[in-house]
């Protein structure tokens, strides 16, 4: 290996070896580290004598150089489900091996994942996933935990009390919309204790991060300010989704002042590392529409960031342009970025596998920029995605005449569709021409190497590919994929919605069934000859596949339901099925979809409502913090705002026992007993009537929280054979043939 060595262990090697021994077990200590000479990011390895030798330029490099050893050399992969440590009790023998980093970066999170994921996380969780960074290549993690700490510093210093802060930052749910400026004092006030613990746990999370070369962002001011600063300032007013907040007006120097005060906090707590976060126009577009506002915006953001630290770099997210494309012409977005020093900004292209803005805006107009892959809205857990467009769409990128200077993962939530997410990271390293290939490699390492069962799940993960992770083209966006389980019931447009409602149902279902049921019941027969396996990731690929098949199913039933109430008041010859005798089988076969599904997800802690909610409540340490911390982890995930305002009403939605069984379906409920009143009298109060219950459930959700768990029906494996003999037979409701052609429909 052509290391340098000098004796001395590599800066990053204490890092890198208790990441090893949590991975590894035993067998870690059968690994050497040495320094890596050169520039960019690189690795060496070779397995001798039994002692694994990985030569390296940072920590995060000999991290993924482990990670490709037990890839290439033992059959094995380290992903968010994986049983640790492995079952390794040596290393095998490789030739050297040595690869390079594609990218300077490998970019990671977004704002809201730490609403929809993490906000409750505890040091081993924060731990185990810097770990998953480390071996999957990421170098630039978004990290807000503790900004809080930050704020009610610099806010101190700027004459503010104590109660006063914390009721402008919040609940601790919602504190990732309040650092980018979406709202404020919502859902609090925030817990002192909870200000305290994170601080500390901020500090953690980045010593670790820090320790393995990484190189954290932190977040930035917006422009956005409690009222009691904005009383004697030149100030703006924003609405976002019904929430009010008041932004400093740049020309006013109270702008740099704050945005300096916060910086400086931020470093005296937790240090620097250079790159700030900051999107004062997140969803909202400028307060002011002279063209040349967004620029004086900047210059306010990057002379404040700059008078605490003269190398600051500003990070931005572009999905603004995406969001509100009408505003953010190109020439308004070259104007805007040409108003910023090319070495003050990185632009963070955040939808970049659906809708990359690099293509409409020119590579950003020399910026340096980040491909970034989203795909999860809210944390929504339905497994969807085009799997065999990612590589060309990053090789599109990187031969662009600027191409990214990293590849990122930005979406909303964590811990789905694991294989997407893979593919994605696995080319900040490597090229990948073969989709396929690449999928039998995935399936084999997942598992725990070659088996008896790998055969079968390579079949079952075809399928996969062939059919939810197929989805090429698609929206994959709330608003526009969004299964009935866990969208607000409505009785608006009925009977007028039957074509829409088709139409719908068909959007969700691209692909045949019968190729989705084949990939279940062979994961289900692995499941039953290899139990062992499903502690692993195959108990959650179960779950995932699982949620798939019945989400698409309750939507069938849910048509079934709409077409038969809708039939017994049509004419003969409407283009609807006859009408049954009696609606009520097809609600009850509806209804008991969610019940069923329920019993299958209780059988996974991770799919429960319980396990979100009882993470919440181990930080509350009064009465009062078990209030707002109970009120959080309820909301966000059904009303996530006010009850009495829609706008984001199950954007967040999840198929999480409690809520499946529970909550969705006593409002779906709520709309069959409404039905035929509604048909009956169309364009009555019969919707206002639904909406007022509704709304009665959300607030009886939000004080009670999901009727107590039942005794478990059984275990993963049976609830899933379970199911797929209820459901997934040639009469199950969705494998019966269609009146239309589905494909059609794509």
């Amino acid at each position: 290996m052509s290391a340098g060595d000098g004796g001395r262990p590599p800066p990053w090697a204490g890092a890198v070896h208790g990441l090893a021994l949590r991975v590894l077990g035993p067998a870690a200590r059968y690994l050497r580290l040495v320094m890596l000479g050169g520039t960019g990011r690189s690795y060496e390895y070779e397995a001798r004598g039994g002692v694994l030798t990985i030569a390296a330029t940072d920590g995060v490099s000999a991290s993924v150089g482990l990670h490709q050893y037990l890839r290439e050399q033992c059959g094995l992969s380290v992903g968010w489900d994986t049983v640790l440590p492995l079952p390794l009790t040596s290393l095998r023998e490789s030739p050297p091996r040595q690869g390079s980093a594609r990218v300077e970066e490998g970019y990671y999170l977004n704002f809201c994942t730490f609403s929809y994921t993490m906000p409750y996380w505890n040091w081993p969780d924060w731990e185990r996933e810097i770990d998953w960074m480390a071996l999957h290549g990421v170098t630039m993690p978004l990290a807000i935990t503790g900004h809080e700490a930050v704020l009610r510093a610099a806010y101190s210093v700027l004459g503010l009390d104590d109660q006063t802060i914390r009721g402008f930052l919040g609940g601790p749910g919602y504190l990732p919309f309040q650092f980018m400026g979406c709202l404020d004092g919502f859902a609090g006030p925030l817990p002192s204790s909870w200000i305290e613990s994170h601080l500390e746990l901020a500090a953690r999370i980045l010593d670790r991060e820090r320790a393995f070369g990484m190189t954290p962002v932190l977040p930035a001011f917006t422009g956005h300010v409690p009222r009691e600063i904005a009383a004697s300032a030149r100030t703006g007013r924003r609405d976002w989704q019904g929430f009010e907040t008041v932004v400093l007006d740049p020309a006013d120097p109270l702008y740099e002042r704050v945005c300096a005060e916060i910086t400086r906090a931020q470093i005296a707590l937790l240090g620097t590392d250079h790159r700030y976060a900051a999107d004062p126009f997140i969803e909202m577009t400028p307060v002011d529409a002279d063209p040349a506002f967004p620029g004086a915006v900047a210059a306010a953001t990057l002379n404040g960031l700059r008078a605490a630290d003269p190398d600051a770099v500003w990070v931005m997210q572009a999905w603004p342009f995406s969001y509100q494309r009408d505003f953010w012409t190109r020439e308004r977005v070259t104007a805007f970025l040409s108003s910023i020093p090319d070495d003050r900004m990185l632009v963070a292209d955040l939808w970049a596998e659906h809708d990359p803005q690099w293509r409409r805006l020119g590579q950003f107009a020399g910026k340096p920029w980040l491909w970034c892959a989203l795909l999860n809205f809210g944390g929504r857990t339905d497994p969807v995605a085009d799997l065999r467009g990612v590589p060309a769409a990053i090789e599109a990128a990187l031969a662009a005449p600027n191409p990214p200077t990293g590849l990122g993962l930005a979406m909303e939530a964590t811990h789905n569709n694991p294989v997407f997410f893979e593919l994605v990271t696995d080319q900040i390293w490597n090229e990948i021409t073969d989709v396929d290939a690449w999928l039998d490699a995935f399936v084999t390492r997942r598992y725990g190497g070659p088996g008896a069962w790998t055969a079968p799940l390579r079949a079952a993960w075809q399928g996969l590919l062939d059919s939810i992770y197929d989805a090429c083209g698609l929206r994959i966006f709330p608003e526009q994929f969004n299964g009935v389980i866990t969208s607000s019931p409505s009785y608006a447009r009925i009977p007028e919605a039957v074509p829409q409602v088709r139409a719908e149902v068909d959007r969700a279902l691209w692909y045949e069934p019968a190729v989705l049921a084949d990939a279940w019941e062979r994961m289900i027969d692995v499941a039953e000859r290899h139990g062992d396996l499903v502690a692993g990731p195959l108990g959650h690929d179960l779950a995932e596949v699982g949620i798939a098949f019945m989400a698409r199913t309750a939507d069938r039933l849910f048509l079934d339901v709409v077409e038969q109430a809708v039939g017994m008041l049509m004419p003969p010859g409407a283009s609807v099925p006859p009408p049954g005798a009696d609606v009520l089988p097809a609600v009850t076969r509806f209804l008991r979809v969610f019940g069923d599904l329920d019993r299958m997800l209780a059988a996974r802690p991770e799919y429960t409502f319980q396990h979100w909610e009882s993470k919440a409540l181990s930080w509350a340490t009064t009465p009062a913090d078990r209030d707002v911390l109970l009120d959080n982890a309820r909301r966000i995930i059904t009303a996530w705002g006010p009850t009495a305002s829609p706008l984001l009403d199950d954007y967040a939605g999840r198929h999480w026992a409690g809520l499946v069984g529970g909550y969705y379906r006593d409002r779906w409920e709520l709309w069959t007993r409404g039905l035929d009143d509604a048909l009956a009298e169309p364009g009555g109060d019969h919707e206002t009537g639904l909406q007022e219950r509704l709304r009665d459930r959300a607030e009886t959700f939000l004080r009670e929280g999901p009727a107590p768990a039942p005794p478990r029906w059984g275990d993963l494996t049976t609830e899933s054979r379970r199911l797929f003999t209820a459901y997934a037979g040639r009469s199950g409701p969705l494998m019966r043939p269609s009146d239309h052609d589905r494909r059609g429909a794509r």
